[in-house]
């Protein structure tokens, strides 16, 4: 059997006396995408920015490909790992964010090719090549020397979509990647993802878009107050096959 990319063993997080997420488990095969749904304030983006050690989980535990994420295993024992040994472990996780995060000051080819670069000393001209590649991938090969003022919401997004994509990520986290689009851009962010997942990428999703959640992920998670209140197939997601009440309701208002 494969190892999972990524399991999720407990996890937790408290911010004073809130419980933002509270003992969260998810594990994720190779060449899956999960969707997690939930209304604002569930917990689903800090969830998923534990996943990555954005936030550092009070309980609980990552693994990515079977290992600790932040730590290191020495026979039954974690040990905290230092902060460049868990930047390298990182760098099998990428990441795109609600608000794009990209270098103003660098053109779309530029803020691709950064990472590889700097992080992983990848010669300028290889990256470049690799750059050009992945905004033919995202439709923006006339973009590349654009930069992100002189691009829409969407195409930025894109653009972020690359660059999480330069570092050859073995899995692809999305924090609610189009939420700050308007909603004519929203489907070109979609198909982008969808064309992702289709090619076997390996995606988690925090998103409202229920659509895109049951015609392309493979299984659902619905949160609310930090836990998990269901999940599923995606071929689920409807008000009449999902099991649990709270969801049912969610749906009936979002679809």
């Amino acid at each position: 059997m494969s190892v999972p990319v990524l399991e999720a063993w407990r996890v937790s997080k408290h911010f004073g006396a809130e419980k933002a997420v509270d003992q969260v488990s998810l594990t994720v095969e190779p060449g899956t995408a999960v969707c997690i749904l939930g209304p604002s304030g569930a917990g689903k983006s800090t969830f998923i920015r534990c996943l990555n050690f954005l936030e550092r989980p009070d309980d609980g535990y990552v693994f990515i490909d079977g290992d600790p994420l932040g730590y290191e295993r020495v026979g039954d024992t974690f040990n905290e790992v230092s902060g460049r040994k868990l930047s390298r472990q990182r760098q099998r996780v990428g990441m795109v964010f609600q608000q794009f995060n990209l270098f103003e000051h660098m053109s779309a080819l530029e803020n691709i090719i950064e990472a590889p670069c700097g992080v992983l000393g990848t010669p300028r001209k290889d990256a470049i090549e690799k750059g050009m590649s992945l905004l033919t991938r995202v439709g923006l090969a006339n973009k590349a020397d654009s930069y992100p003022r002189e691009l829409s919401g969407g195409q930025q997004q894109r653009v972020a979509i690359a660059r999480a994509l330069a570092m050859e990520p073995h899995l692809l986290l999305c924090d609610e990647p189009t939420s700050a689009l308007d909603p004519e851009m929203v489907h070109e962010v979609l198909a982008v993802l969808s064309n992702l997942v289709s090619e076997g990428m390996t995606m988690i999703a925090v998103t409202h878009e229920v659509g895109f959640a049951r015609e392309v992920a493979h299984r659902f998670v619905f949160m609310e107050r930090g836990v998990v209140i269901e999940e599923g197939p995606s071929s689920d997601l409807s008000t009449e096959r999902v099991k649990e009440e709270r969801t049912r309701s969610f749906l009936a208002k979002v679809l």
